[in-house]
């Protein structure tokens, strides 16, 4: 993050969020609005896309959000009176020395706090270090077996990365950015107002510490663009439905020398027309017939595995569970819950309900004499 981001750029104003929002707000703001800005869907969208990106880069990351925050406060409420630091006003006093202190005071000092925006004294030196590259998130949507075996699936992304055509530098193909004139590379300069001495982000440079006089075709100069990429992702096996997986160095692309980003993978997974999952366990309902349940049955049961036999007592009741040990998710220990449901046909043939009807005769118990509220 340059001075520039810190003291011009609203990161909250991008988002549309306030400044009180808490996580999950600013997530469900960036991802309404990278879903409805995504290059993929709408093509002029791409600037304000990368704008959206870049913001919930620094206010998705607690660090990242409290130097801004802090920085903002800073150099953005202007120009102070003499003596708003205490001191009665001490002549001599140079907010620069704040900056460029380490260690010390409450939190650890504003060397501590800020030298990560302005690299300190050194604003140049600070800008040039490696900068780890954004985390992304990219969505997949599962078939529910392939969510429970695992599988490797091509994902499309679009990220912001170091611009091809200038790489990373912002100046045009041959040409190279040079020290600002006006702060000497440092990205501050300071000012005197009554008995203080203030430093402040260049406005040459904006706190870059660096001039570019013709700005890269591609990039307008920012040194960043979107870019679409293409990667072949594997999901482990058994994830379950919203779960996340994290794929360390497979994000946006890091700068200067820095290591790239994490891709973490939201999973969705849709459901099966006879399978369900419980936790680790995986869910069947299987229908038998009246015989079956009153008399006693073995019936064949489908596993991920294969077909299994399963017992059904004689004089089972519909809606009972059983269990068969080890044939649920893949690697979580779990097992097959089986409940069984009597079937009642929709029609009988003449002889079936003749059948019936002597059993009924045959067997004339009363299952709902019970049944009495007292009255």
């Amino acid at each position: 993050m340059s001075a520039r981001d810190a003291v011009e750029k609203d990161y909250y104003a991008a988002l549309g969020v306030p400044k009180d929002a808490d996580a999950a707000t600013i997530k469900k703001a960036y991802r309404t609005l990278a879903k409805e800005l995504h290059p993929d869907t709408n093509p002029g969208g791409e600037v304000r896309f990368k704008d959206v990106s870049e913001a919930y880069d620094v206010l998705s990351d607690a660090t990242k959000r409290r130097e801004y925050d802090e920085a903002r406060s800073l150099f953005g409420s202007g120009p102070r009176a003499p003596g708003a630091y205490g001191g009665g006003g001490v002549p001599g006093f140079d907010l620069g020395d704040l900056l460029g202190r380490a260690g010390g005071g409450a939190a650890g000092g504003f060397g501590d706090v800020l030298g990560g925006l302005f690299g300190g004294r050194g604003g140049a030196a600070g800008a040039q270090r490696p900068r780890r590259g954004q985390d992304v998130e990219a969505e997949v949507t599962l078939a529910f077996l392939d969510a429970l075996r695992g599988v490797t699936v091509p994902l499309r992304l679009t990220t912001t990365g170091p611009c091809s055509t200038c790489r990373g530098s912002g100046a045009a193909p041959g040409t190279v950015p040079h020290a600002c004139a006006t702060c000497n590379g440092a990205g501050v300069t300071s000012r005197q107002q009554g008995g203080f001495a203030f430093s402040e982000p260049c406005k040459a440079c904006r706190g870059s510490g660096r001039v570019v006089d013709t700005p890269c075709p591609t990039c307008r100069g920012e040194g960043r663009a979107v870019e679409g990429k293409t990667l072949t992702v594997r999901i482990p096996a058994g994830v379950a439905e919203g779960q996340k997986v994290r794929l360390a160095g497979r994000g946006g692309a890091g700068e200067r020398g820095g290591p790239a980003g994490d891709l973490m993978v939201v999973v969705r997974v849709t459901p099966h027309p006879l399978l369900g999952r419980k936790d680790q366990h995986l869910t069947l309902t299987v229908p038998v017939t009246f015989p079956e349940a009153a008399l006693g049955a073995h019936v064949s049961v489908p596993t991920l595995d294969g077909p299994v036999t399963l017992k059904v007592p004689a004089g089972t009741t519909s809606g009972r569970t059983f269990r068969v040990k080890g044939r649920g998710v893949p690697g979580k220990s779990g097992d097959l819950l089986v409940t069984v449901e009597v079937a009642v046909p929709a029609a009988l043939s003449k002889e079936a309900a003749k059948a019936l009807a002597a059993y009924a005769a045959a067997a004339p118990d009363d299952p709902r004499a019970a049944l009495s509220l007292g009255l």
